[in-house]
Order: C-alpha cells, then sequence, then structure tokens
C-alpha cells in the first residue's frame, strides 16, 4: 500500500474542494468582492462607451472624407 493512504489521505471527494469549500465569513467576504469586480467594470464600461462611440464616429466621419479611400474598410 502506498504511504499514506491509511492515514486519510486521498479521501476527499470532487466537491469537497474548489467552491464550494468556501463556506462561512470567507465565502460572503469573496462573494461581494467578486460583486464589488463586476459593478466597477459595468461601471467602466458606461463610462467609457460613449467616447468609444464618439470616436468611431469621428473616425468613420474621416473615412468617408478623405478622397482615394474606401470609406470604411480601412479603420479596421
Amino acid at each position: 500500500m502506498p504511504r499514506g493512504m491509511g492515514r486519510g489521505y486521498g479521501r476527499r471527494g470532487y466537491y469537497d474542494r474548489g467552491v464550494y469549500s468556501y463556506g462561512g465569513a470567507y465565502g460572503l467576504l469573496n462573494l461581494l468582492i467578486l460583486i464589488g469586480i463586476i459593478y466597477f467594470l459595468f461601471k467602466l464600461f458606461v463610462v467609457a462607451l460613449p467616447y468609444a462611440l464618439g470616436l468611431v464616429i469621428l473616425v468613420a466621419l474621416k473615412a468617408f472624407l478623405t478622397p482615394g479611400q474606401r470609406p470604411l474598410l480601412g479603420i479596421f
């Protein structure tokens, strides 16, 4: 018999580790941090969206006004 098998090592199941093992206060703290990260990314997206749309509109306008270029095919 391999070393350690008689002492209870290796008897944990698949669902005994990972996300399911974060119970209690640490699990709540993990969840709150995850919600905070998602909220921050959402707010960042909402703030940056008008600037990104304005930049796309300006680049498309430049592509239409520049002579000798096919419109909108050269911006991406």
